[in-house]
């Protein structure tokens, strides 16, 4: 018997030491399945449709609304217009060449005089239509209103004042005087008018339909202006704050006339072809000079700058 046990305490101890030779062998080993397991094992081919797909669908809108009782709205494709004011100018004005220069004393200024005479019967049938939507109508009275609508205008547009401009411009009016000035400053002033502004001319067209009425006068003025433009980055483009000209312009003053609430406000100008060319725009740019030593001045060297060559062009 203690033979026996003598033997079992022996193999136990064998056993032992064999294991414990086994956990250090088995602490320098790699398992070689990786330690987690991926959440999603297979891909999965089934896909739920969507709650109420074909309820959804707009094909046949207007043959369900149509079975439910219901007035489908007719889709209309074209363009909408403004009718508050004209799309342009009708019937404009032709300025007389040489206006503002020829006397009416001499042969030339007496013949412009007599045409004016005969193209004003077209004129007063148009005011005639004027002062029956627009009683307090009066030509005299009408010219300086004209003239005080044409100042607080630009000075709308110098100040950058969008709102005042509005009502004061119309739709068409106003992207022609806004068009370029962004990142500009603008210096305009009214020095004084040099002749009392006049109305020379008067339509009433109509527009889409027969009683749709527009008013529109031709007002001409003959004035001393400053203007001047500058860049973004403050140099002169064109023109001067100190130097006044003298400007004959062609104004033309439109109202919806049919419109209850209209107002007159200005519409265009007229450009006869005969006037001179605006003066160019003055530009700053840097042209490259020669290349200076260690101690040598540019007036030392008397550079003329080269003049660029003739090129021919066309517009």
């Amino acid at each position: 018997m203690a033979m026996h046990m003598r033997k079992t305490l022996v193999a136990l101890h064998r056993a032992a030491g064999s294991s414990l030779k086994n956990a250090e062998t088995s602490v320098d080993l790699r398992h070689p399945v990786p330690l987690f397991m991926p959440v999603r094992t297979k891909k999965r081919y089934f896909i739920p449709p969507s709650v109420g797909l074909k309820d959804n669908r707009t094909d046949n809108l207007e043959a369900k609304a149509k079975t439910a009782g219901i007035a489908f709205r007719q889709q209309y494709i074209e363009r909408p217009i403004n009718i508050s004011c004209t799309a342009g100018i009708f019937d404009a004005y032709i300025p007389p060449e040489g206006d503002a220069r020829l006397s009416t004393l001499s042969k030339e200024g007496l013949k412009q005089r007599t045409e004016q005479i005969k193209q004003s019967a077209t004129s007063q049938l148009a005011i005639r239509k004027i002062k029956e939507h627009d009683s307090e109508f009066v030509t005299k009275e009408f010219a300086e209103r004209a003239q005080e609508l044409f100042i607080e205008a630009h000075h709308a547009l110098t100040q950058f004042n969008k709102e005042k401009l509005h009502s004061l411009v119309t739709e068409r009016c106003y992207p022609e005087m806004t068009r370029g000035n962004r990142y500009k400053s603008i210096r305009w002033r009214f020095v004084e008018s040099l002749e009392a502004p006049k109305v020379v001319q008067a339509r009433c067209p109509d527009m889409i339909s027969k009683g749709n009425l527009y008013g529109q006068v031709t007002v001409r003025m003959h004035s001393k202006q400053t203007l001047a433009i500058y860049d973004r980055f403050g140099r002169l483009m064109l023109g001067s704050e100190e130097q006044p000209k003298d400007v004959l312009e062609y104004v033309v003053i439109e109202r919806h006339l049919t419109n209850p609430y209209g107002r007159w406000r200005l519409h265009g100008k007229i450009v006869p072809s005969w006037a001179p060319a605006k003066d160019p725009i003055i530009k700053t740019i840097m042209i490259a000079g020669p290349a200076l030593k260690p101690g040598e001045e540019f007036e030392a060297l008397k550079y003329e700058v080269p003049k660029p060559e003739a090129v021919q062009w066309h517009k």
